[in-house]
C-alpha cells in the first residue's frame, strides 16, 4: 500500500511525430513513420532507465494512442491505459486534474498527451527544482516525443505547481540519445 512518503513518479510524453494535414480531423492524425520509430525509441529509453509504469493516462487521439503502443512494443512495462478524452488539446491545469485521480497504489504514473499542456505542465509541477541539465534541455523545447521524468513525495491528490523535481528529460529520436 502507497503511503504519503513514497516516492512517486510522473512520466509526462509528448506524443511523437503525427502525420500533417488533415486539420479538420485533427484527432484522428496518425503518426508518421518517424514517429512510430521514435514512439519506440521513447519505450527502450524508459525501460534503459528502469521505468515501469503502473498506470497511464493518454489523450484518445489517434496519435497519441499510437504513441502508448510504440512504447510497449519497445519492452517498456505494460499497463492499464485509461483513453481520457479530457487530455486532448487540455491546458496543464486540466491534466493536473487528470493526474490527481491516479491510483493510490500507483507509484509510477504516465500521461500521454499534446503541446502546450504537457509542456507546461512539467515546468508548472517543477518550477525550476530538480536536475539543472534536465531543465537546460527542457527549455530548449518540448518536442515530439519528448520525456519528463517527475519526482515528488505524497498523494497522487496532493500534486501541485512547484511540488516535484525534474529528474530526466530526454527526447526519443531512432538516431538521437540526447537526454540528462
Amino acid at each position: 500500500m502507497t503511503t504519503a512518503a513514497e516516492d512517486r513518479t510522473l512520466v509526462l510524453v509528448r506524443h511523437a511525430k503525427a502525420e500533417q494535414g488533415g486539420y479538420d480531423a485533427d484527432h484522428e492524425r496518425e503518426l508518421a513513420p518517424r514517429g512510430h520509430r521514435d514512439a519506440e525509441g521513447a519505450g527502450r529509453w524508459l525501460c534503459e532507465q528502469g521505468i515501469g509504469v503502473d498506470e497511464v493516462f493518454c489523450s484518445t487521439a489517434i496519435r497519441a494512442l499510437q504513441t502508448c503502443e510504440g512504447i510497449w512494443k519497445a519492452g517498456c512495462c505494460e499497463a492499464d491505459i485509461h483513453e481520457e478524452h479530457r487530455i486532448y488539446n487540455a491546458s496543464a491545469d486540466r491534466l493536473l486534474e487528470v493526474v490527481r485521480e491516479a491510483d493510490a497504489d500507483a507509484n509510477v504514473v504516465m500521461l500521454v498527451g499534446h503541446a502546450p499542456g504537457i509542456p507546461v505542465l512539467a515546468s508548472l509541477l517543477a518550477d525550476g527544482e530538480g536536475s539543472d541539465r534536465a531543465h537546460d534541455l527542457m527549455s530548449q523545447g518540448f518536442p515530439t516525443t519528448g520525456v519528463a521524468l517527475l519526482r515528488f513525495s505524497g498523494h497522487w491528490s496532493e500534486l501541485a505547481p512547484g511540488v516535484a523535481q525534474l529528474d530526466r528529460f530526454h527526447v526519443a529520436r531512432a538516431t538521437d540519445h540526447e537526454s540528462a
